[in-house]
């Protein structure tokens, strides 16, 4: 199979701003700051703000996926009296693309929400059975990659903000339990998918402070703290079945738990008119074509991996754009995160990643530090004939050229997709060649376009009760599969559990800032077999050496959400209430 990802066309890039939407911006409302505002110009407009995307099989109904999408970054629970709600005048996006051989989108899900004012002599948002700015939704499907839209729901309800008992409770409120207005919110649209659209705690947990203060995490004078506890954010969120997002001619079963015509690409949006115009009457009016303003796929890939000059582009343009816009690429390829993993640059002014060590010489002889040729000095070689190395097979995505260590490991995960295919299959069975055949354990390749949210829906659901769930995700399942018997007494493809975590799509318990910096620190290399420095199979038998164990232990020091996660649909915890938060 010959596949060239430069060769699929390109798609018309989205326009530029123009001089009346840069004014929009200027006149749009600042949040509280919160790591979600990850470039300048949408820090500026958080109704329109991508947070977080999550796509995961269903707990409890595996026959369906649930995709998550949150927008509007740090929601003050006690933020009124004007509460976020979702944006008019946005149009909100979740797109899914399963097909490598044809590129863009094949599916889009697109809401538009309106607000009334029930009760405007007030400036209570509730009163008497009466809610202000109450926010309804009307939801569109495209399965023809957004050449036609299916109006599949009307009238859906976003719950008001959880504002507090007497609000919600009482009588002089609306007589009710939160509970049971997320309940009613729930509705099935006219094509099988569940939806809820309404506010939630914000299920990402992180150290802000201590990341953003130059890595500080774990922090080195302490105490941690989830700079995101007790905020909220407003989801949306779909659970759809398998079938519905199945490409053209697949089977209905799959052949294998890593069927790769299971794997989907996920990525959510937010699009503004490109001008608004304030009329001194006190009108507004909006007008022109829809402009992509935020956009999301991988976590913290704006936030930690784009530099800050090039953030408001990367948010404007699609993962499809990426094909052919390949400046960005070098991020990858020489990740900045890198320089400080690696005592030969800057690893010593960041004590809190001392355990997050790249390797320099894996194996004698491949250096991945940035501007290394990592396995560069393989190509053309016998030793990738076959293999995802080689330019016959997958061209030239994996080796473009020298000076590009981190294009075999990191670039695939946020850009490609993992291929079953070697060396990408974990050291189980390989007997010390990591181009060797191996034991498998991931394939979520799809490489019709860039950052985006990567799913194998073959792949079976780890039970959330399983003693070896893990928010570590797809790397616990490398370590059981390295490790852990019976995983690691066969190469064979077996179910491991946490296959189906993060970056095999992302659950709402995966800690992806701890996964992220340790695939920084190389992990995914040392899971294929090129193991770090400190092994020499000469005078050991164990490849689990200190600095290995040193980046499997690693953690940031937030290690889960502030609320426990839902059992069913929306799985997402009720956002917390504007009475009960002790933030300062």
């Amino acid at each position: 199979m010959t596949i060239n990802r430069l060769a699929f066309r390109d798609l018309e890039k989205t326009g530029k701003f123009t001089f009346l939407f840069l004014c929009f911006f200027l006149t749009a409302t600042v949040t509280f700051a919160s790591s979600h505002r990850e470039a300048p110009l949408i820090a500026n407009d958080p109704l329109a703000d991508n947070t977080d995307l999550y796509a995961f099989r269903s707990p409890d109904d595996p026959s369906t996926v649930t995709i998550i999408a949150n927008y509007i970054p740090g929601e003050l629970a006690f933020g009124g009296p004007n509460y976020y709600t979702f944006g008019e005048n946005v149009r909100y996006e979740i797109h899914v693309d399963n097909d490598a051989s044809v590129p863009g989108d094949e599916i889009i899900y697109r809401l538009h929400f309106s607000k009334v004012n029930e009760d405007p002599t007030t400036f209570f948002a509730i009163r008497l059975g009466a809610e202000n700015a109450k926010t309804t939704y009307t939801l569109e499907r495209s399965v023809d990659g957004g050449n036609s839209f299916e109006i599949v729901l009307t009238d859906g309800v976003v719950p008001p903000p959880n504002i507090g008992p007497r609000s919600i409770n009482t009588g002089v409120g609306l007589g009710t339990t939160y509970e049971q207005l997320v309940n009613d919110a729930i509705a099935t649209t006219s094509t099988g998918e569940k939806v809820f659209a309404g506010p939630c705690d914000d299920p990402f947990y992180v150290d802000l402070g201590a990341i953003f203060d130059l890595g500080d995490a774990p922090r080195q004078a302490g105490p941690n703290r989830d700079g995101l506890a007790q905020y909220n954010v407003h989801t949306i969120a779909l659970q759809i079945p398998i079938t519905t997002l199945l490409k053209d001619g697949a089977a209905s079963e799959p052949a294998n738990i890593l069927d790769g015509d299971y794997t989907i690409g996920v990525w959510a949006s937010a699009s503004r008119p490109a001008m608004k115009t304030l009329g001194t009457n006190g009108t507004v009016s909006y007008d022109g074509d829809w402009v992509q303003v935020s956009r999301l796929g991988m976590p913290l890939t704006n936030e930690a991996v784009i530099p800050i000059g090039q953030k408001d582009f990367w948010n404007r343009i699609s993962p499809y754009d990426e094909i052919t816009e390949t400046t960005m690429d070098e991020y990858f390829y020489n990740p900045e995160l890198a320089l400080y993993m690696d005592d030969d640059q800057f690893g010593g002014a960041v004590p809190s990643f001392a355990p997050l060590r790249i390797q320099t010489a894996s194996l004698g002889s491949f250096d991945f530090s940035n501007g290394a040729d990592g396995l560069f000095g393989l190509k053309g070689s016998d030793a990738v004939a076959g293999t995802a190395l080689d330019d016959a097979v997958f061209g030239t995505l994996l080796l473009p050229a020298a000076g590009k260590p981190r294009s075999v490991d990191l670039w695939p995960a946020f850009h490609t997709g993992v291929p079953n295919v070697i060396p990408y299959q974990l050291a189980t069975g390989k007997e010390g060649n990591p181009l060797a055949e191996g034991k498998p354990f991931v394939n979520n390749f799809l490489p019709n376009g860039g950052d985006m949210l990567r799913l194998n829906m073959a792949v079976p659901v780890t039970p959330r009760d399983d003693e070896n769930f893990s928010p570590m995700g797809l790397l616990q399942a490398a370590v059981l599969g390295l490790t852990a018997a019976p995983y690691n007494t066969s190469a064979a493809m077996e179910y491991i559990p946490n296959m189906d975590g993060f970056p095999n799509g992302r659950r709402l318990e995966d800690d992806v800032t701890a996964i992220e910096l340790q695939a920084v620190a190389g992990v995914v290399l040392a899971a294929v077999g090129l193991w770090y420095d400190d092994y020499d199979p000469a005078t050991s038998d164990s490849p689990v050496t200190e600095d290995l164990l040193n980046v499997i232990s690693y953690r940031t020091g937030v290690d889960s959400n502030d609320k426990a996660f839902k059992s069913s649909f929306p799985y997402v915890a009720l956002p917390w209430r504007g009475t009960e938060v002790t933030q300062n």
